[in-house]
């Protein structure tokens, strides 16, 4: 009897289990797709074609849920040693190495003290550390026609900056222009205070900086003045389109996009503004135009205020 009952038993939990479905795996298809989208190692995809997963299939969302726990762990610990890793090099790297740039050749056009056009030339070095970054920059416009020089402008600058926390750094600055039909035959300008990232996001940046200035101005009819002056700089950056690009320099007077910056002494207010909007060509060449308005409040006898500079270039980055 005991037997018998045992059987009945055995038998209905057996049934039950039989009306039950069985779990199923993941179709191969489907798995084969998500494993295409994590080789490819692209956050994204592996995200879109996991959500379509578990659309798709709702009863294997724990299955497709471990894979994306797996991928997003390796993928963790892969961005981890790779910033070790480049931060090490950074470590033990000496003066001459870690260096990038840009080369910028192209035209301008010109209106103020002078309307003419002409080439235009730039370099742009950089060197970035941990905390420390460096930048060298250049540029030359120059036209002459007849035998007449009729526009030599020249600008060389050195500033280094040094990060004091996420967003705040310190920066020194200093600057050297030569513009002859601006009347000056050269004009020294140095600086140091602090900087704050406003903005910092992957497409758009913002950072603001401001300190104490001391400029010398050489005229061309051999007057010379000194004065403690005050310097306010603006850059902006915004990634419009993967393609498109309205760029600002993070350094001062930014000659590679846009800028808005600020000289101010009791006696002349100097005040550059220059926007560029960049478009890539190619992975390291791109076209860029670019609109400067530079302004004097007390310029030399003989010289306007007001200069505008517009600008295409082609910039090589290495």
């Amino acid at each position: 009897m005991i037997a018998l009952r045992g059987l009945r038993i055995a038998t209905v939990a057996g049934a039950v289990l039989a009306a039950q479905p069985a779990l199923a795996e993941l179709p191969a298809p489907v798995r084969a797709m998500i494993d295409a989208a994590i080789a490819t190692g692209d956050e994204g995809k592996v995200k879109t074609i996991a959500d379509i997963a578990r659309t798709t299939n709702p009863g294997d969302i724990a299955e497709i849920d471990a894979l994306v726990a797996d991928f997003t762990t390796a993928l963790a610990a892969r961005k981890a040693a790779e910033a070790e890793a480049k931060q090490a090099a950074l470590r033990e790297a000496d003066l001459f190495e870690n260096w990038s740039g840009r080369g910028e050749l192209g035209g301008f056009r010109a209106t103020g003290n002078t309307s003419n056009t002409g080439v235009t030339a730039a370099l742009t070095l950089e060197r970035q550390g941990i905390k420390w970054r460096h930048r060298l920059t250049g540029r030359a416009d120059y036209q002459r026609a007849a035998g007449v020089t009729t526009r030599e402008q020249f600008l060389g600058r050195y500033e280094p900056n040094v990060n004091v926390s996420d967003r705040f750094y310190v920066y020194a600055l200093a600057q050297y222009e030569r513009d002859r039909f601006q009347g000056f035959s050269g004009r020294y300008a140095i600086s140091g205070g602090m900087g704050y990232q406003a903005l910092k996001k992957d497409d758009v940046q913002l950072s603001l900086k401001a300190g104490p200035a001391y400029r010398v101005t050489q005229f061309v009819d051999g007057r010379e003045e000194s004065r403690i002056a005050g310097l306010l700089a603006l850059d902006f950056d915004w990634q419009i389109t993967e393609r498109l690009k309205l760029t600002q320099d993070t350094n001062a007077v930014a000659e590679t996009g846009g800028s808005a910056v600020a000289i101010i002494d009791s006696r002349n207010t100097s005040i550059d503004l220059i926007t560029g909007l960049d478009a890539a060509i190619a992975k390291k060449l791109k076209a860029r135009v670019s609109y400067a308005v530079e302004y004097d409040s007390n310029p030399p006898p003989g010289a306007v205020q007001t200069d505008t500079l517009s600008r295409i270039t082609l910039i090589y980055d290495f």
